[in-house]
């Protein structure tokens, strides 16, 4: 008796019912002469979306065929040879659906550890501490490592990247293999009939494995770009546990918006005219707390013009001998290039900032001033 194919609906609707399950057959073809019902439960509390969809419809394809009928012709041999290397490639697609879930949880694990860390961080600097807290220090350090292991997940899916994509050469090759034998000679019409299954059967789990290859690649975008915004953000971190105050996001998450909404006219901002200087800091004393007004102004700025770029300028007074000025041009230098890195501490590219050094008679100690262009 012909094998009857019942294929699994999945109601998107019935994802969306907290507290409820559905179960439907789950019936796929197989070379065998006999009927079977699998029963599939779909609890409602599992993730809904790309996770569980691959999952469920990897379980439910990847059972290998069995019961392949000996014809004794040379199609016939080459069709259980071809069932072989399909029940290959199922349970290899399989294992591989399986590493991708737990690759995903164990990140989610390293995540919430990392995202821990920074918070317990960011609540102590948020009600002050002292400049260089050892505490925060060794917390710091934790948080940059929790962060590797989210990276060392990335190298791991970039592995299973590669792996699948073997699953997918080798189902092509397959499929092609498949499609061929229907031209050899000498085949009866049990080897075409089992052709044909083997065939919808191969088809089917070549559409798995690109879906699944899809969802790598989209998890390895999604974790890159996550890891390389939260190293940044570690760097900005940094330098408030040197200061002991919080500052924020790092920059970079300003300056890189691609989606950023265009401001209406009235809320545009224009650039800084080369007289009046976004930030003045003048270093007067021996040591001079300016990162968090710098941060703040600089913030603003890249709010509503996240492509501006800035001018760090030394200036020196232009008074007394020509030794004492070229001494003070010196220290000013020094002053232009910390704040520099406090810039680029705070994730601001170093390639949108840029140095230069001038002297005023209007003065009086060594400044820095930042324009914006």
């Amino acid at each position: 008796m012909a094998v009857r194919k019942t294929y699994l609906a999945v109601i998107g609707t019935a994802l969306m019912l907290g507290g409820c399950s559905f179960s439907s057959e789950a019936l796929w073809p197989t070379l065998a002469g006999e009927e079977e019902t699998t029963q599939q439960n779909v609890v409602a509390n599992q993730p809904v979306g790309a996770d569980a969809i691959t999952s469920y419809d990897v379980a439910a394809s990847t059972e290998p065929l069995t019961g392949v009928s000996q014809t004794g012709t040379f199609v016939g041999t080459k069709v259980e040879n071809m069932q072989q290397e399909l029940n290959r490639l199922k349970s290899a697609l399989s294992n591989h659906s399986n590493e991708l879930q737990q690759l995903r949880g164990q990140t989610v694990a390293h995540s919430q550890a990392y995202h821990g860390t920074v918070a317990a961080i960011s609540a102590r600097l948020q009600v002050g501490t002292t400049p260089g807290n050892p505490v925060l220090v060794q917390q710091w350090n934790t948080a940059q490592a929790e962060l590797d292991r989210v990276n060392d997940d990335i190298a791991a899916l970039n592995s299973l990247a590669n792996k699948v994509a073997a699953d997918s050469t080798l189902s092509t090759f397959l499929l092609e293999s498949v499609r061929s034998a229907y031209q050899v000679s000498g085949a009866v019409d049990e080897d075409h009939r089992q052709l044909a299954l083997l065939e919808d059967e191969t088809n089917r789990t070549t559409v798995l494995i690109d879906r699944l290859l899809n969802e790598i690649s989209e998890s390895l975008a999604r974790q890159t770009s996550y890891v390389s915004t939260e190293r940044a953000n570690l760097n900005a971190l940094a330098l408030a546990v040197k200061n002991g105050e919080i500052f924020g996001d790092s920059l970079s998450k300003r300056v890189f918006q691609s989606q950023a909404a265009p401001a209406s006219s009235g809320q545009r901002m224009a650039a800084a005219p080369s007289d009046r200087p976004l930030v003045v800091i003048r270093f007067d004393t021996a040591s001079v707390k300016y990162e968090q007004a710098l941060y703040n102004a600089v913030n603003r700025v890249l709010e509503r013009r996240p492509q501006a770029s800035f001018d760090v300028v030394a200036v020196t007074p232009n008074r007394g001998t020509p030794a004492q000025v070229a001494l003070n041009a010196n220290k000013s230098k020094r002053n232009a290039q910390a704040v520099l890195r406090s810039l680029t501490d705070m994730g601001m590219p170093s390639s949108r900032v840029r140095a230069s050094d001038a002297t005023s008679a209007s003065v009086s100690a060594n400044e820095v001033h930042v324009f914006v262009r």
